[in-house]
């Protein structure tokens, strides 16, 4: 998909850079937000596509909407545009080359340095999605990201098919071994949801769908 077939995206972009700039003088938000968009539309893509980022958005606003999680919400947004922007799923580093890029054209975009820092220090922050007491910032990022664990069945499980299509590359063994200790990682923290909504809303449901994926994973195995 591009920024063409999708202006109401390139709008929320074009929005929100002009909200964290808060009045001072930059260049043209769209070239940035085309450049994005065309990111997140790569062929290798299967789950992280254009549909994760505007879903991960959405969680945002449903985060401030019901809970007033606080933070800046602006520049937890624009994390959200920028943390999957560089994806390889053959490679290890995407968060890494996704803050990167961020410091690179938010400096250009006329963000100040401080909020620069703060949108790359987000993007990392979701390679393990455990922010520290207090990060309102983070919370809500992460929150916003894993929301999708919390689906329904048919979202939860087209999910699951679509992370799978991205490693197709990986043989089944591999694949499952891998996907069960990200299953674990997960499963092992205190709360996988830091904010009060998303731990009420998500927690429960999100731990089922991980626990059924994990026990499924390893009955194939035939290690369970």
């Amino acid at each position: 998909m591009t920024a063409d077939q999708d202006p109401q995206l390139l709008r929320r972009w074009t929005a929100t850079l002009l909200a964290a700039r808060a009045g001072r003088e930059g260049p043209d938000p769209v070239p940035y937000g085309r450049n994005l968009l065309a990111r997140w539309s790569e062929p290798q893509r299967r789950y992280h596509t254009v549909d994760h980022l505007r879903a991960v958005l959405d969680r945002i606003d449903e985060l401030a909407d019901q809970g007033g999680e606080g933070g800046e919400l602006e520049l937890v947004r624009l994390a959200a545009w920028f943390h999957d922007a560089v994806y390889r799923p053959d490679r290890s580093e995407n968060e890494e080359r996704s803050a990167a890029l961020a410091e690179k054209a938010l400096t250009e975009a006329g963000l100040t340095a401080r909020e620069v820092t703060e949108v790359a220090r987000l993007v990392r922050l979701t390679v393990t999605h455990d922010p520290a007491p207090g990060d309102l910032n983070g919370e809500t990022l992460c929150d916003a990201d894993l929301a999708v664990l919390a689906g329904g069945p048919d979202t939860y499980g087209g999910y699951v098919a679509a992370v799978r299509e991205e490693y197709a590359f990986v043989p089944d063994d591999a694949f499952r071994a891998g996907r069960a200790a990200v299953l674990r990682q997960l499963l092992a923290l205190p709360r996988l949801f830091r904010t009060p909504y998303g731990a009420t809303a998500w927690e429960e449901r999100a731990r089922e769908n991980l626990e059924r994926e994990l026990a499924e994973l390893t009955d194939a195995s035939g290690t369970g």
